[in-house]
């Protein structure tokens, strides 16, 4: 324990007094809200020899509010364009290249994909072979690679930022606005609804390029988006007949998040104004070592840990298959009782993103050190790191 405790000292030191933690901190929890929302929300009901995908928001709507507390995308997206804004600036100021600050953007994005897509291409070629129900196989692949579009669309909008800088959110809250009347209200084709999945995303990233210029500094921005995003989207949600779901539901007519629907992103703007909120707080919090050092430790591995955590359920889920149906994993989520039982896995789904992280996060971390100068935080606390083992091996 004294040691945790030293290593934490030695990275709160070693970082900038200029370093915004609360940044590092909304990242962190964007992250964990969207690995614990699909691990409380996501179910794997064995029938027979199948296992196919359910949710308890499908059998219990009550619990629509878990979604507003899990579905965390839109924070991620408002820090991922303070990020990349101040990034791109950073980058300018040095000399570098737009092609160079990019190369290092996408290589920390998609170092750990390669091995996401190897290792289930293996899985799903074994799966066959050895005569698994196509059903499962179609459902366990396509959880898998769920997080990857999510990967692609903020790709792209990272791609963009030079363009976006200066884009007002209202923009594309506009197009999805336009988007969502032509589709619900003039009953237009439901493939126009895919506009919004770039739309939908731009506002966060847009709120979060005007952070990076000084706009949203002032609380009263904060609240503004809260109470003006909350007050929108429970009007769309009891008067225009949008779902109170903020994710999927397994048979549901309209989806929120598959496309953005308005009341997604008005709902996100809600997340970005209590986000803005949260940062002094964080900050305080996060001027504590042991809190930092898990902050930092969740950032240098978050990609790792939004790809993987899917497989972490799945491989849970399969494995515990040999000691029957078990309830809360492989029981319909039907009933409030099998909330309490999907609780008790939590941890174990933990231990199993834990091994994958161990097994797959030197990827994302080589990509860190490769693609793009390691920060000063990193620097010193490798530094620490390899001064200690030399030490102890003289002694």
């Amino acid at each position: 324990m004294s040691r945790l405790l030293a290593g934490a000292a030695r990275l709160d030191a070693a970082t900038p007094v200029s370093r915004d933690r609360a940044v590092d901190g909304l990242r962190a929890l964007a992250i964990l809200g969207v690995v614990l929302g699909h691990w409380l929300v996501t179910a794997l009901v064995a029938d027979g020899g199948t296992l196919r995908t359910d949710s308890p928001l499908r059998h219990l709507p009550s619990l629509a509010p878990v979604s507003w507390l899990f579905q965390t995308l839109a924070v991620f997206f408002l820090v991922g364009g303070q990020v990349a804004t101040r990034g791109l600036a950073s980058s300018r100021a040095r000399g570098e290249g737009y092609g160079q600050w990019l190369r290092a953007r996408l290589a920390r994005l998609f170092a750990p994909v390669a091995a996401l897509l190897g290792l289930w291409a293996v899985a799903t070629a074994a799966l066959l072979l050895t005569g698994a129900d196509l059903t499962t196989v179609r459902t366990l692949v396509k959880l898998a690679l769920s997080p990857l579009w999510f990967l692609l669309a903020f790709a792209a909008l990272t791609a963009a930022t030079p363009l976006l800088t200066r884009v007002n959110p209202l923009w594309p809250l506009a197009v999805v606005l336009h988007v969502d009347l032509v589709r619900f209200g003039l009953g237009g084709p439901s493939w126009l609804g895919w506009t919004n999945l770039a739309a939908g995303w731009l506002v966060p990233y847009t709120l979060g390029a005007a952070w990076s210029r000084g706009e949203l500094e002032r609380r009263r921005a904060g609240w503004k988006l809260l109470g003006g995003g909350a007050v929108v989207t429970a009007a769309l949600v009891a008067w225009a007949g949008y779902p109170a779901s903020m994710v999927g539901v397994p048979g549901a007519a309209v989806s929120n998040l598959n496309p953005p629907t308005l009341a997604a992103v008005t709902f996100g703007v809600a997340q970005c104004g209590l986000a803005l909120l949260l940062r002094e707080p964080l900050r305080r919090v996060l001027r504590r070592p042991v809190a930092w050092a898990a902050v930092a430790l969740v950032n240098l591995s978050a990609m790792t840990v939004f790809l993987w955590h899917q497989t972490a359920l799945m491989a849970t889920t399969a494995t515990a298959l040999l000691a029957g149906r078990l309830p809360g994993l492989h029981t319909v989520p039907d009933h409030y009782g099998w909330v309490a039982e999907r609780l008790l896995w939590l941890p174990v789904f933990t231990v199993a993103l834990t091994v994958c992280w161990i097994a797959f996060r030197s990827r994302e971390q080589r990509a860190a050190r490769t693609g793009c100068r390691p920060s000063r935080v990193v620097r010193v606390h490798r530094k620490a790191r390899e001064t200690e083992a030399r030490a102890a091996r003289h002694a």
